[in-house]
């Protein structure tokens, strides 16, 4: 068997996922603080309103081939899983991103309010 190793900090665990910032470092924003993390709603409402269109397509489509009703809800709702799996890849990768800042953003806030509350200040004031 072929040994593997684990990846190295510099390449992605997974490839088309960032890596998640080392602890107690967050994106700076173009002021020099933290950098506000992307929006997460726009791209969620983005990517239901994608899965039930998809969806109510290829039901309307099943029905005027002739599917009955209920058989062609049926099928369009599980036709449609592939079909937005494979169509809705970038908006789900941009949701997939903005999840991750969000939480590398929540995480470094986390540990700021935990050394301020412990009195641990390293920013030499």
């Amino acid at each position: 068997m072929a040994e593997t190793t684990p990846p190295t900090p510099a390449e992605p665990a997974h490839p088309g996922i960032p890596s998640p910032e080392p602890a107690g470092t967050a994106p700076a924003g173009p002021e020099g603080g933290p950098a506000s993390p992307p929006r997460v709603a726009p791209w969620l409402v983005l990517y239901t309103l994608g899965r039930i269109a998809i969806a109510v397509v290829l039901v309307v489509v099943l029905w005027i081939a002739g599917l009955g009703s209920y058989a062609g809800l049926l099928f369009g709702v599980l036709l449609s899983m592939p079909v937005s799996y494979l169509a809705l890849r970038p908006v789900r990768d941009r949701l997939t991103e903005a999840l991750a800042a969000r939480r590398v953003a929540r995480r470094a806030a986390k540990e700021d309010l935990r050394a301020r509350l412990s009195g641990d200040e390293s920013d030499g004031a």
